[in-house]
């Protein structure tokens, strides 16, 4: 990578274009995951990998439609429409929030993020949980009682460089319809970050993933970005089609992800719905207020480092960072003295999952729990203990 100084760093403040520089010259250099390297502060955004589960039901009553279709093509295009309509958030809002892409911070060990959704689908609940530290790997659960729909997955990510950062998400997601007794298979897209040279980075995804249902019916979505020279930024094209006939194919999608798409009826060509983010307004998450949060809740724990960096002080910045980094390594210590590991309050390790495995196998991919530190599962039972155990110190 050749770095022109008359470009590079032009989207950065001018007391922070050295340190730029000099990060960008050592991400060329570095050898291994890019997660492990420290971020100079003024690229930190105050907000936790942890809290990016949040994404995909900021939409709920888009969620839980599919719940509703009782034909099964349908209902997978429904699927597809609500996948496709996460992406903006999951992987743009950022941007458009702070004028380019921050680097989130690293959740710790046991950190939480819960909140729920109110709208016309009802109450729609979210739980978030680092579940492994080394690899880092964020497991979540999202569900509608009244529609009988739950989201659950986890994800890691490990990001290398080569011309720009590449971000490998490890992991998956499985969508469950109580109705239909029904399950769904999600891939994760590749990201890279473009605009680094200029100070200005944004999320590209590319590649293509999948979603793999038990009712016979897939979709395949392709992303293809803007690239160096030329093509239309966040673009993606996604089928739907039946299992095993990939050429088969019932509804086709078309736009770009940031801003909208298409569908049409592959048959008749004609278009029969649509999606622009613009005509629809995002429902705002519910949490508790600060003062009532738990100590390892995302926005507590983090609350005097955001304030940091939202005063734009670097210097308190790392100190406040350093204070929970070291807090977590004495915590890490200990629990290595006393021979014991740290308790995960929502989710546990599983050995197989009988649905994951009967997914995969009709995908034909394999989703390397070795590389997240296991299968991770919402587990219902520990959370039931949990609550009835508050219950009693109430009383």
């Amino acid at each position: 990578m050749s770095l022109d100084t008359k470009t590079e760093g032009g989207g950065v403040a001018p007391q922070n274009k050295g340190s730029w520089s000099s990060f960008l010259k050592s991400i060329a250099t570095f050898n291994g995951d890019l997660n492990s390297m420290t971020a100079p502060p003024f690229i930190l955004s105050s907000q936790s990998l942890v809290e990016f589960s949040a994404y995909w039901t900021e939409y709920p009553s888009v969620f839980v439609a599919p719940a509703s279709e009782p034909d099964p093509a349908k209902r997978m295009l429904l699927v597809l429409k609500w996948w496709c309509s996460t992406l903006k958030q999951q992987y743009s809002s950022r941007s458009e929030q702070y004028g380019n892409e921050k680097k989130p911070l690293n959740p710790f060990l046991g950190e939480i993020f819960l909140g729920k959704w109110e709208d016309e689908a009802g109450t729609t609940q979210l739980v978030s949980e680092q579940v492994s530290h080394h690899p880092p790997v964020t497991a979540y659960c999202i569900w509608n009682d009244r529609h009988g729909v739950r989201l659950q997955g986890y994800n890691g990510q490990k990001a290398s460089f080569s011309r720009t950062i590449h971000v490998k998400q490890i992991g998956h997601s499985l969508l469950h319809i109580d109705r239909y007794n029904e399950d769904y298979l999600f891939t994760l897209p590749a990201i890279h970050i473009e605009g680094l040279i200029y100070g200005n980075p944004f999320v590209e995804l590319s590649k293509a993933t999948y979603i793999q249902s038990s009712s016979g019916y897939c979709a395949k979505i392709d992303y293809s970005g803007k690239g160096w020279m030329s093509g239309k930024k966040n673009s993606f094209t996604a089928t739907v089609y039946p299992e095993g006939h990939e050429r088969d194919t019932l509804y086709e999608l078309a736009g770009q992800w940031t801003t909208g798409f298409t569908i049409k009826d592959h048959k008749t060509k004609k278009e029969i719905d649509s999606w622009y983010a613009k005509d629809h307004k995002t429902t705002p998450l519910i949490l508790a207020p600060l003062a009532e949060q738990d100590p390892m809740e995302s926005r507590k724990a983090w609350y005097a480092v955001g304030q940091a960096i939202e005063k734009g002080n670097m210097d308190l910045t790392s100190q406040e960072k350093s204070k929970i980094e070291n807090q977590q390594r004495e915590l890490r210590r200990k629990e290595q003295a006393e021979g014991r590991q740290w308790e995960r309050r929502f989710f546990s390790r599983v050995e197989h999952d009988p649905v994951l495995a009967a997914l995969e196998k009709k995908m034909g991919e394999r989703q390397e729990p070795e590389k997240t530190g296991g299968i991770w599962r919402w587990d219902a039972d520990k959370v039931r203990a949990r609550v009835q155990q508050q219950q009693l110190r109430q009383q």
